[in-house]
């Protein structure tokens, strides 16, 4: 009995952990936690999928057919009730991970967890998410009340479900943690989308680069870093024809990269959140219809990130994936196209140092003093009394550091300039695609939306496929962005945004498909400047090289891409490593594992001992790489990963290569024996630690519950291959979050699977059910309806009534 763990893991552990690994709490009261009344156990049951239930505003009935998968398809008879359907189902089945979710967007956790949380509360404030959800619903309220009263249709539903319930029927984690849910606003909602911004495009080293341009030198910065990899597979097809655009870039102004330092930065998401998704034209079908897939790379988290639905109106009719806390369906289809996302990475957040006067309330600006504004965060704790934080607006945003945070500057600031805090109207695009026709419907619906910078696939049964990177992405100067810039200097604004018609597409190419897997954009002769935010340069040839091997492709063609396990960076190091080491002096136990990554085919299936024995080598020649980052009191970022290896291969000489602590010169061959010794010393420790070292076991990757200190709610030892870098992306506890693929029948056929389960509830066999089959490839049918009349896969119906 899961319980039973939960209650001796609970006792051991005393204390519970975020998901950031982060120490936050105390003990809960056990006598509340236990009793059998109120208590975890009244928790242990399954969900209801029959019968009648009154929501408060609802114009008309909706019917809820469940399947086998706990997968609800909601029949409604007009968008306002659908969307209020919406709300209260998700918030049925995922209500605890629905509300947390936005307490950690607003930077309030310390309310639940107490003290052991504030800075983590402080952060988010400070990176301006409030702020940011605040600006979204001001320009919804001003721009589109129509979607805001959606919003607010999904919050009523949310507020309905809440409403019916006694505390004993709360989710097991709110009797944990001691609290209470609260009521749901469109605010909250707004937070759901900042975070998934935070989360995708809430990453920046700019600071970090300024203290390596300062460190090394501009001609070390630019062969460390270059704008573009000497290998260039772009998402949108190179020598791309960009003569139709007739604005030009920013011109270049006088000012220079100020040269300053910063001992810390605030924590940037996961750098492995992206996504594969292709798509193929009728052409390049064995069956003549286009078929798309989407496998977005993200945590691997119980409750799972996403939660399956269909969503249906006499209007529309989509199914997939939805965000708890955000409308309708983010990644799938509905009876006449199918769409998906992977991450743009652009460069979307800048940095400005700020002057202040002597009593910080203006800043220099254009040679003038400016008028700051004030946002007094209050923050409350647990047990404690609130904390007050003051942050100082600048007309870029934010002031993130200062004296007060992670700063000694007593009259001046780091403060930020991010697209996230611009407002718009994300929600838009996905109500807009859940209705649309074909492309124009697409393209039409890509436009109200703003970040975070997204490459969305498309496929139609018309026949179409498409690839457009869509944000809205300012027109910067040839360089800006890369290091921290005076705020006091108007040539360093950003000056103007690349109109959305020039932002980059294709339509039909001529090889047959489309494709993104988080590289460059774009070649060298776009237009505009595009800095290498950490472009992914492995994956994407793989996906490529796959989609030129033959002529036609089928389903069963796409299950393979998404689960191939191919080290395609390994393949390109380990040859030149092996060849270039000497391998004298190595004992009978090294000589053994250099036999068996000699073996190794670059497959990361789960019996291999090569990727295990590549895991370790290359972790330690990275860090003897670049050792000379590795300093205290400074903010740095070392180099990306492929130009590692590419200076590895062709500058194995540099003077980066020698190790700072040894009196020798070492070169990259030197470094690689090292780095070899040393691997296997560790992999011969795990050897006796666990009996051997092979991938699976090596890598241990799990399904964490959000409060990482319950192992009861979580999955452990995960058996499936892959790795970063690798279509199948998946690491410890990162990789496909929802594996969809599409095929463009009349209506779409569609198959899908994510690692988790449909219920939030631990004690629910609907859990976590779908990890065993994920891990192994398999895929379950979307049983996509047409109508409102239950189907043979439908297991129960459920009818939502207007209330008396």
């Amino acid at each position: 009995m899961k319980y039973a763990k939960l209650v001796l893991s609970f006792l051991l552990t005393i204390g519970i952990f975020y998901v950031l690994n982060t120490k936050l709490g105390a003990v809960p009261p056990i006598g509340k936690f236990l009793n059998p009344y109120a208590g975890v156990w009244q928790n242990e049951i399954d969900e209801s999928i029959t019968g009648e239930v009154s929501i408060p505003g609802l114009k008309d009935k909706v019917s809820v057919h469940y399947d086998a998968q706990l997968i609800p398809h909601v029949f409604a008879q007009n968008n306002h009730d659908l969307y209020k359907a919406q709300g209260y189902l998700t918030a049925k089945h995922r209500l605890w991970q629905l509300e947390f979710q936005t307490y950690a967007s607003a930077g309030r956790l310390s309310e639940i967890i107490g003290e052991g949380a504030l800075n983590y509360d402080r952060t988010e404030r400070r990176r301006g998410m409030g702020y940011g959800a605040d600006q979204a619903i001001s320009y919804m309220e001003k721009h589109d009340p129509e979607t805001l009263a959606f919003v607010q249709d999904y919050a009523d539903g949310v507020n309905a479900y809440i409403d019916q319930l006694d505390p004993k029927d709360y989710p097991v984690e709110y009797k944990l943690l001691d609290y209470h849910p609260e009521k749901w606003t469109p605010k909250k909602t707004a937070l759901l989308l900042m975070y998934m911004t935070k989360m995708l495009a809430g990453g920046d080293d700019d600071l970090e680069y300024t203290n390596v341009l300062r460190l090394f030198g501009k001609a070390n910065f630019d062969l460390l870093f270059p704008d573009f990899f000497d290998i260039n597979d772009p998402v949108i097809p190179n020598e791309t024809d960009w003569s139709f655009i007739d604005v030009p870039q920013t011109e270049l102004p006088e000012s220079l990269a100020l040269l300053d330092t910063i001992r810390e930065t605030i924590v940037k998401p996961n750098p492995d959140n992206g996504s594969n998704n292709w798509a193929i034209s009728g052409e390049k079908s064995a069956t003549g219809h286009p078929i798309l897939a989407n496998d977005p790379h993200l945590g691997l988290n119980l409750p799972a990130i996403w939660f399956v639905m269909q969503l249906s109106t006499p209007n529309h009719n989509a199914f997939g994936a939805t965000i708890p806390g955000a409308l309708s369906v983010i990644s799938g289809f509905n009876q006449h196209i199918a769409w998906g996302e992977t991450n743009a990475t652009r460069d979307v957040i800048d940095w400005y140092k700020v002057e202040f006067n002597d009593n910080r309330t203006k800043y220099k600006y254009d040679g003038k003093w400016k008028d700051l504004t004030f946002r007094i965060e209050d923050i409350k704790i647990k047990g404690k009394e609130n904390y007050k934080d003051t942050v100082l607006y600048t007309h870029h945003g934010p002031v993130v550091y200062d004296k007060n945070f992670k700063s000694d500057l007593e009259l001046a600031g780091y403060a930020m300039k991010w697209v996230g805090h611009e407002g718009g109207n994300n929600q838009k695009t996905f109500l807009e695609l859940n209705k649309a026709k074909n492309y124009d419907d697409y393209v039409n619906a890509l436009a109200y939306w703003n970040a975070p910078a997204q490459n969305f696939v498309f496929a139609s049964t018309d026949g179409d496929i498409a690839l457009w990177i869509q944000g809205k992405f300012p027109n910067k100067w040839e360089g800006q962005g890369k290091f921290l810039m005076d705020g006091s200097n108007p040539e360093n604004d950003w000056q103007s945004y690349i109109p959305q018609e020039f932002n980059a597409k294709v339509k039909n190419p001529e090889r047959g498909f489309v494709s993104s897997a988080n590289q460059h954009p774009v070649d060298e002769n776009y237009p505009f400047y595009v800095f290498n935010d950490g472009y992914e340069t492995y994956r994407n040839r793989v996906i490529n090289d796959f989609f030129t091997s033959k002529e036609k492709f089928n389903v069963e063609d796409f299950k393979n891409l998404h689960n191939n396990n191919y080290n395609l960076k390994a393949a390109e190091l380990v040859p030149y490593m092996l060849e270039h080491m000497s391998t004298t002096g190595l004992n009978n136990k090294e000589l053994d594992i250099l036999s068996e990554i000699k073996s190794w085919q670059f497959n990361n299936d789960i019996d291999e001992v090569g990727p295990s024995i590549w895991r370790q080598w290359y972790g330690k020649l990275y860090n003897m790489v670049w050792d000379e980052f590795d300093l205290e009191d400074t903010a740095l970022t070392s180099p990306y990963t492929y130009q590692t290896i590419y200076l590895l291969k062709n500058n194995g000489n540099h003077e980066l290569m020698d190790i700072v602590e040894t009196d020798k010169v070492e070169t990259a061959s030197d470094l690689f024996l090292l780095a070899f010794k040393k691997a296997a010393e560790r992999l011969l420790e795990i050897k006796e630690e666990q009996g051997d070292y092979k991938w699976a076991n090596y890598k241990g990757t799990y399904a964490g519950h959000l409060l990482q200190a319950l192992p009861a709610f979580s999955r452990f030892d995960i058996p499936i291959g892959g790795d970063r870098n690798i279509v199948n992306a998946t690491s410890e506890n990162h990789g496909p979050s929802w594996r969809m693929i599409v095929e463009m029948t009349s209506p779409p056929t569609a198959l899908g699977i994510y690692p988790g389960g449909q219920s939030g509830n631990p004690g629910s066999k609907y859990y976590d059910n779908f990890i065993d089959d994920w891990a192994a490839g398999k895929y379950h049918s979307l049983n996509f309806l047409q109508s409102d009349e239950a189907t043979d896969v439908i297991i129960g119906t459920q009818t939502l009534i207007p209330a008396k």
